[in-house]
C-alpha cells in the first residue's frame, strides 16, 4: 500500500502553482477595483487546489489502467507503480472533484453568481476527459490548450468576476500570461515524456511536434508572460514587478535550450512553476496597488 508521503507525491505538489497563481492574480485585480473578499478568495483557492489534485489523481488512474505509465521517467505514479489499486486512486480523484464542487457551490451561493455553476461543472468535465474516457483529448494533443483556457483565462477571470462582477482588459492580459505559464509547465512535462508517450500511442502536442519544435514552443510560450508584463506596465507600472520571475525562469529555459532529456528535465517543471508563482505574486501586488 502507498504511504501518506507517496500519496502526497502522487498528487504532484510541483503542479500546485498552476492552481495558486491564477487565484492570486484574479484576487489582486479584484482588490484593485474594490471588489476583494478574503473569504471568497480563500474558498476559491481551496477549490482550485482541490481541482488540480483531482486532475492529477484522475490522470494517474487513467494513464495507469492504459499502461501509459509502466516505463515512466518522471515523478511517482500510484497506479503505474503498483503502489495503489486503480479503484482507490479513482475514488481519491472524485473525492477531490467533489470537494472542489462543494467549495465552488459555496462561493456561488455567497456571491449570487449562478452562471459560475456551469463554468465549474465544465471545469470538472474537462479535468476528467483530459486523460479519461474513450477518447481523451490529452492523448490527441489538446492538453496545452485546455490548460491555457482553464488554469489561465477561466481561473483568473472567474476569480475576478465572482468578487467584482466585472472583467477588464488588464485582467485579460494577466490571464493570458498565467495561461501561458501553465501551458509551459505541461509542455515541459510532455517534452520529457516524448519517448514513452510515443511508444504507448499518447499523441501529445510534444509527440506531434517532435523534440526540437517542442523546445522552440516552450521558449516562445515562456516569453509570453514577460511580453504581457511590458504591456500591463504601460497601464499599471507596478505590474512590472512581474519581471522578478525572469531570473527564476532562466535556469529552466537554459536546460530546455541545451537539449537536456529525461530526468534532467524534471527541474524544468519545478522552475517553470516557481517562475509562474513569483510572476503571479509580483503582478498581484501591481494590480492591487496600481
Amino acid at each position: 500500500m502507498a504511504s501518506l508521503a507517496q500519496w502526497i507525491e502522487g498528487a504532484r505538489p510541483r503542479t500546485l502553482p498552476n492552481a495558486i497563481a491564477p487565484v492570486l492574480v484574479g484576487s489582486g485585480a479584484a482588490y484593485g477595483v474594490g471588489g476583494f473578499s478574503w473569504l471568497h478568495t480563500g474558498l476559491i483557492l481551496l477549490m482550485s487546489l482541490a481541482l488540480i489534485v483531482g486532475v492529477n489523481y484522475a490522470n494517474d488512474y487513467s494513464d495507469g489502467i492504459r499502461g501509459t505509465d509502466e516505463d515512466r521517467v518522471g515523478p511517482l505514479r500510484l497506479v503505474g507503480s503498483g503502489l495503489a489499486k486503480p479503484k482507490t486512486v479513482l475514488v481519491a480523484a472524485w473525492a477531490s472533484f467533489g470537494l472542489a464542487g462543494v467549495l465552488g457551490l459555496t462561493v456561488v451561493v455567497l456571491t449570487g453568481q449562478w452562471l459560475m455553476l456551469a463554468v465549474g461543472g465544465l471545469c470538472i468535465v474537462a479535468a476528467w476527459f483530459y486523460t479519461g474516457g474513450k477518447r481523451p483529448y490529452g492523448y490527441a494533443g489538446f492538453g496545452e490548450l485546455a490548460v491555457f483556457v482553464f488554469f489561465g483565462l477561466v481561473a483568473v477571470l472567474g476569480t475576478l468576476y465572482v468578487q467584482a462582477d466585472m472583467v477588464s482588459g488588464v485582467s485579460i492580459g494577466a490571464a493570458v500570461a498565467v495561461g501561458a505559464f501553465s501551458s509551459a509547465v505541461l509542455i515541459a512535462n510532455n517534452l520529457r515524456d516524448i519517448p514513452t508517450d510515443a511508444e504507448t500511442g499518447k499523441l501529445t502536442l510534444a509527440v506531434r511536434l517532435g523534440d526540437r519544435d517542442t523546445r522552440s514552443l516552450y521558449t516562445a510560450v515562456v516569453a509570453v508572460p514577460f511580453l504581457m508584463t511590458v504591456l500591463l506596465g504601460l497601464r499599471q507600472p507596478l505590474t512590472l514587478l512581474g519581471f522578478l520571475a525572469l531570473p527564476v525562469a532562466i535556469p529552466a529555459l537554459r536546460r530546455v535550450l541545451r537539449g537536456k532529456r529525461g530526468m534532467e528535465l524534471i527541474p524544468v517543471l519545478r522552475d517553470t512553476g516557481m517562475a509562474m508563482l513569483v510572476w503571479a505574486i509580483g503582478t498581484t501586488i501591481g494590480l492591487a496597488l496600481g
